[in-house]
């Protein structure tokens, strides 16, 4: 069977969305969207998706009715575990990570959990670590662990509702779950202390084809009841996959969403401080990668609150020559600048300015810059994503870096690297356009002494 039209289940923190992606070119057809709201309980805050079920269903019924459907592929957040009963149904809602629950055992989870040199997984607050979900749930609800049959990451959750098979990712395994071993490759330690050892999924590659659909989501969508789905990958993963495969040398990958993910690939070796929330991730292939993250979406929405205006070569201009700047961290419970709380050099602009627009694509730029410093960074710089089309942001990347930046084309590069694991042959090229951005520029001097004056800033008390 040729597979041409792959539909992409893409699960963000923010937003659950629906692509259709033409594998030949890798570009999208068609994008639906809807918000990933959160129920409040109980038993305790839970991603609903019930309601997302239904928007899927719907949008696949669509895409099949107007393109057709070859195959389905899956991409989602990380830091999710669903829980089956042995009927395959959840056993108990699924935990919104950004939940504090997990806080309350903090101190009896840490005694267990394996150390930062077997998994490359740093302590995380909330329920960041899948291992401290699993602890406090179990803790909460005594009769869970027996209730559970087994345990599947996210990306596969979706697939077994498609395909009635359960299963496990590497990437999503791999995504800061204390559950992994990336140097080993296989499950860490946690696992026996939790006692799931033998109720985790059978773990596949994310390329590998999970099962086909079940007949009565043929019958519901109208896709033939043979196209089968793929495993699914972890959505920074996603973004990662092309460039891995096409890209020569050394590089990072800058996925930007709710997080900001950013990868190096073939850099220096870096010393990985955990407390910077910097770890190890794993990717497509099962190889350990060098990763830093903040929430830098999220702290684009409370920056900016609402949409402006294209900034104009002049205002970027005024803001470096008045060097008003803001420091980190405006979400001060993640990134390399964690504990640390913001605060703005010279007035505040307000919200909806231009000026804000400014300042804001500057300091996420700058927080970026120094992730990518702390992994070891060598070569151009891939950025995915809604950044994409932030110029202050790629202006001052490049400045600061002294690296190309590549812009990359399209809504989202998790979707496209999603639907490449429907390629039989994962080493096919695609010549994906960019807006690049190079350092040198005519405002150059301008960039590198706002930077200097930042990064004094820090330090300064």
């Amino acid at each position: 069977m040729t597979i041409k039209n792959v539909a992409v289940i893409d699960i963000g923190k923010s937003n659950v969305k629906l692509t259709l992606v033409c594998l030949n070119d890798l570009n999208e057809i068609a994008i639906l969207t809807q918000p990933n709201d959160v129920l409040p309980g109980p038993p305790w805050p839970h991603y609903n998706v019930e309601s997302h079920w239904v928007f899927l269903l719907n949008g696949l019924l669509n895409f099949q009715k107007l393109h057709g459907i070859d195959a389905i592929s899956v991409t989602t957040h990380g830091a999710c575990i669903a829980l089956l009963d042995n009927m395959g149904n959840l056993a108990a809602p699924i935990l919104d990570y950004e939940h504090t629950g997990p806080d309350e055992f903090e101190v009896e989870y840490n005694k267990i959990r394996p150390s930062f040199s077997e998994t490359g997984s740093p302590r995380l607050p909330m329920g960041l670590n899948v291992g401290a979900q699993l602890y406090w749930m179990f803790g909460k609800n005594t009769e869970l662990k027996a209730k559970t049959a087994s345990i599947v990451t996210y990306p596969q959750y979706w697939g077994h509702r498609l395909t009635g098979v359960a299963a496990t990712d590497l990437t999503s395994l791999g995504c800061h779950t204390d559950l992994w071993d990336p140097y080993s490759k296989k499950i860490s330690s946690l696992a026996e202390k939790l006692g799931v050892s033998a109720k985790i999924a059978t773990i596949i590659n994310s390329h590998e084809v999970l099962g086909v659909i079940l007949p009565e989501i043929a019958y519901k969508t109208g896709i033939d009841p043979d196209t089968p789905v793929y495993c699914g990958i972890h959505d920074s993963n996603a973004s990662l996959l092309p460039h891995v495969i096409n890209q020569p040398g050394s590089f990072s990958v800058v996925s930007s969403g709710t997080w900001v993910i950013v990868m190096s690939i073939g850099g220096k070796q870096p010393d990985l401080d955990p407390s910077k929330d910097l770890l190890i991730n794993v990717n497509a292939f099962g190889d350990p990668v060098p990763t830093a993250r903040f929430m830098g979406g999220r702290e684009y929405e409370l920056l900016i609150g609402q949409k402006t205006t294209e900034p104009t070569d002049k205002e970027i201009e005024i803001v470096l020559l008045e060097q008003s700047m803001l420091l980190p961290a405006v979400i001060k419970e993640t990134g390399p600048f964690g504990g640390r709380k913001s605060n703005w050099l010279g007035d505040e602009p307000s919200i909806g300015s231009n000026k804000r627009a400014v300042v804001t694509g500057f300091y996420l730029a700058l927080v970026t810059a120094h992730c990518l410093e702390l992994i070891g960074h060598i070569g151009p710089i891939i950025v995915e994503g809604p950044f994409v089309k932030n110029r202050c942001y790629c202006m001052m990347l490049a400045s600061v870096t002294g690296c190309e930046v590549r812009a990359m084309n399209g809504e989202t590069g998790t979707s496209q690297g999603a639907a490449m694991l429907c390629a039989n042959d994962l080493s096919f090229c695609v010549e994906s356009s960019a807006a690049i951005f190079t350092p040198g520029s005519s405002l150059d001097k301008l960039f590198k002494s706002y930077s200097k004056v930042w990064k004094e800033s820090l330090t300064a008390k």
